[in-house]
């Protein structure tokens, strides 16, 4: 029982130390901008990719990325493949596209160099203006995404 015990608090430990990247909607983003214009992050990725998982858990470990990101972006979580909801971004409104049991958001669609199925995950970073100002597919481990983020905050 005592092993059991160091072992339970040994996994849950490690969890309790990770900073928290703040996420939040489009129509939080949208209210936010007005208020206070930064530049966005938005990491598109799905449930079901391990790679986005396990990306998730080394930026959010990293306490430096973290606090960079938090105080100077606003950061959208998007999952491309579960929200339903329809979102208005830069003037258009997309729709969540069923097909069968599964389905995609339009949205991660027009975002996705990628017109049929994105890459996942997938970064798009925008200025001020709401413009493209880098993209990204696949993993973005942590120093090279403060490498990146560090060049767009010089910009």
């Amino acid at each position: 029982m005592k092993n059991l015990t160091i072992f339970l608090f040994l996994m849950l430990v490690p969890s309790f130390c990770l900073s928290q990247i703040k996420t939040g909607t489009f129509s939080d983003w949208e209210i936010q901008q007005q208020k206070k214009v930064k530049r966005t992050i938005i990491h598109i990725y799905t449930d079901w990719c391990a790679v986005c998982k396990i990306e998730s858990f080394h930026l959010n470990k990293d306490k430096e990325l973290v606090e960079m990101m938090n105080d100077n972006f606003y950061f959208i979580n998007f999952e491309a493949e579960k929200t339903k909801e329809k979102i208005n971004f830069q003037g258009k409104e997309f729709s969540y596209l069923p097909n069968g049991n599964s389905g995609i958001h339009e949205l991660a669609l027009a975002l996705s160099q990628n017109q049929t199925q994105p890459v996942y995950p997938l970064w798009i970073i925008l200025n001020e203006n709401q413009e493209l100002i880098y993209y990204h597919e696949g993993q973005f481990k942590p120093e090279k995404m403060k490498q990146k983020l560090l060049e767009i905050l010089a910009l």
